[in-house]
């Protein structure tokens, strides 16, 4: 098949889970459609990626949004229309016209957009169109919201309530939507208050890349948080781990050691760094991480979809703790394959448990490398999109 596909970032280097999920997919489904790849960038500077992103697509253009989201053009657009700020910020001048274009001489069997925010780039057509929701964005901003300062409430609110419309809008005008995980189809099924074409796409993990990961653990005990900071649900978690559930555990193991780990890492997390916190942020091999560390701990609290961390750590060896929306969206059982927590009180307790039992974290190791082999290799799950793209045919 000829497809169209359309992202809010450059799918290479692999740094956001967003890039992970769509390079690894288009190095799949290349092997069987041709595609078109049409991409927002923020600096000139990308384009040194295009040869790695050229061995599996057709064509590749590129649009340029604005490298600080917040200029004025974003803003007026936000406040004087009825689009909310984070389409305006992915609404580049030009590329509307340029998707009309292409699709006019194409022939293009079907148009794949990486988030609704992607949509308003498409012009009318007949092409058929899926929309893959990697989460469920307003949630995430309603969470921030509750947590901003009392005098920018009102305004996130009126955002908000526009990407809970336009996302709502595009669930339903795509012909096709995806989700991550089967609770993510469920909650929008109940949000519209009927039935969708949905199917579930879910994350992956190279199991290649990372099966060769051989531990190296040291002697302090040692707990990592991995997840770019770009996204909020990442900065939360880390505030949490810093200011609630650490404190805890060097109460029970004052020789343990956290390692965050992350690109882009604000002031204040690197602030976090001291006797027992490392604050490494963005690393060249993620796998080294892995290889040092005990436990993983994911205290998720916002935002939807499947998380590449939890696949990454399982398939490395590195057992898990975690809240339940952390391991939502995965075959997850508490004890079994994963430690599942929701409190901070408990989510410490469950990692001191972790960290004092070797014979456990042997167990969640073999339990979580044998899970993610079976079901989360990205060749499985280009084969479940694949499904998708067939029923166009």
């Amino acid at each position: 098949m000829k497809v169209l596909m359309l992202t809010p970032y450059l799918p290479y280097p692999l740094v956001s889970g967003g890039q992970i999920r769509t390079y690894n997919l288009l190095k799949h489904l290349s092997k069987h459609h041709e595609i078109t790849l049409f991409s927002l960038i923020k600096d000139e500077s990308e384009r040194e990626h295009l040869s790695e992103l050229h061995k599996y697509c057709k064509n590749i253009q590129l649009f340029k949004r604005t490298k600080n989201p917040f200029v004025l053009r974003n803003i007026l657009l936000a406040g004087f229309s009825s689009y909310p700020f984070v389409v305006t910020r992915n609404l580049p001048l030009n590329m509307k016209k340029a998707v009309g274009d292409e699709l006019a001489r194409g022939s293009y069997d079907l148009i794949h957009a990486e988030t609704f925010y992607m949509m308003p780039n498409i012009p009318h057509t007949k092409v058929p169109i899926i929309l893959a929701e990697q989460t469920i964005e307003y949630l995430g901003y309603q969470d921030y919201m509750k947590k901003a300062n009392p005098i920018l409430r009102p305004l996130l609110k009126i955002d908000i309530n526009k990407i809970k419309y336009w996302e709502r809008y595009f669930w339903q005008k795509a012909d096709k939507l995806i989700t991550m995980s089967s609770e993510d189809k469920e909650f929008i099924e109940r949000v519209l208050g009927k039935p969708q074409n949905i199917s579930v796409v879910a994350n992956g993990v190279d199991l290649d890349f990372f099966s060769k990961v051989k531990k190296n653990l040291p002697y302090d005990p040692t707990v990592l948080f991995v997840g770019t900071f770009k996204w909020l649900p990442n900065i939360e978690a880390v505030d949490e781990i810093v200011k609630k559930i650490w404190p805890l555990i060097l109460q029970k193991l004052p020789s343990a050691k956290l390692k965050i780990v992350g690109f882009s890492p604000t002031e204040k997390i690197k602030g976090y760094a001291s006797d027992s916190v490392e604050v490494l942020g963005g690393i060249e091999d993620i796998r080294q991480a892995f290889a040092g560390a005990h436990a993983l701990l994911a205290p998720i609290r916002s935002g939807k979809g499947t998380r590449y961390k939890v696949l990454e750590a399982m398939i490395t060896g590195t057992p898990v703790v975690a809240t339940t929306l952390a391991a939502e969206g995965l075959d997850l059982k508490h004890g079994e394959n994963v430690l599942i927590a929701d409190s901070s009180a408990n989510l410490a307790a469950a990692t001191v448990r972790l960290l004092e039992d070797n014979v456990l974290q042997k167990k969640l190791a073999v339990a979580g490398q044998s899970l993610v082999k079976k079901g989360y290799s990205w060749d499985t799950i280009a084969k479940d999109l694949d499904k998708v793209y067939k029923e166009f045919i």
